[in-house]
């Protein structure tokens, strides 16, 4: 693992970031933005991660999921009241507010389409 700027990652990952905004701003219900958006998400900080750090796949990925199902099971205690932040929109966004099992489930896919692409692409 070392530290090393990578464009195409850094494109990806800021054509994601678009997409996740405009899923914020523009869908407020519906499967795009419960399950979708959340499939995205963890490809969104993955290939942030990439886009920096020159890692193997496998690790990040499943560092990716770890962090993205900790920042969910955290939501079952209510972690944006214990942040005193349960007011504030920019915080509900980012850390969800709700604890969902499909949301656990729409993480593992976007990993394993990650890992997929990650294999596909390795020759």
């Amino acid at each position: 693992m070392k530290l090393q700027f990578n464009k195409t990652y850094f494109i990806s990952f800021l054509i994601l970031f678009i997409i996740e905004v405009l899923i914020a701003l523009f869908l407020k219900s519906g499967f795009i933005r419960h399950t979708f958006g959340d499939v995205l998400v963890v490809i969104l900080i993955y290939c942030f991660v990439k886009s920096f750090v020159d890692i193997k796949p496998l690790p990040l990925a499943l560092g990716v999921l770890l962090f993205a199902f900790i920042i969910e099971f955290l939501q079952l205690g209510n972690l944006l009241e214990f942040l005193h932040l349960q007011n504030n929109p920019i915080a509900i966004l980012v850390l969800g507010s709700t604890f969902q099992i499909t949301d656990l489930i729409a993480y593992t896919v976007g990993i394993v389409f990650v890992l997929m692409f990650e294999n596909l692409k390795s020759p």
